[in-house]
């Protein structure tokens, strides 16, 4: 299999079910992903956040349109401070226990993976966004922290932020 670099697309924060979610997309195609898979996507989000424990209520979303019929939705919520918490979800992928092909058809997946080399792209931002607007601070920025998101580019430019 040849390796090759995704789009990364980079939306503003959404809230959900009380939860302030930055959003990041990944896609092959230039267009970005469909706006069917992305209205599925986000009305199962609810589904997949965890309650407040007393943290701010943040975290981010990777929706993922795979080459193939799959969908792939990764949550990763802040909680307990300074753990992040994640669910998933997945569509149009048989081999994930989908119940058909259909990319705007998620189910939650019960797998302990958080993410493939391409949903993984924000991960060291957001880890060092939380700490530099969340932890680090006297006063946690919420607002800073919510504005400080990856660029849209490809999955490489989140890979050494």
């Amino acid at each position: 299999m040849a390796f090759a670099e995704k789009y990364l697309l980079t939306l503003p924060p959404v809230e959900i079910a009380g939860r302030q979610l930055k959003r990041y997309h990944v896609t092959s195609d230039p267009a970005g992903i469909e706006p069917e898979v992305e209205r599925a996507a986000y009305a199962l989000l609810p589904e997949l956040l965890p309650e407040p424990d007393g943290t701010p209520a943040a975290g981010f979303v990777v929706l993922h349109r795979g080459g193939d019929t799959g969908a792939y939705l990764n949550t990763y919520s802040w909680v307990w401070d300074n753990v992040l918490h994640f669910r998933g979800a997945a569509a149009g992928q048989p081999a994930l226990d989908c119940p058909d092909t259909d990319p705007a058809h998620f189910v939650p997946t019960e797998r302990p993976w958080i993410g493939c080399v391409w949903e993984l792209a924000p991960f060291g931002h957001e880890r060092d966004s939380w700490i530099r607007h969340m932890l680090a601070p006297d006063t946690p920025d919420l607002a800073a922290y919510l504005g400080d998101a990856l660029p849209s580019g490809t999955t490489e430019t989140g890979a050494g932020s």
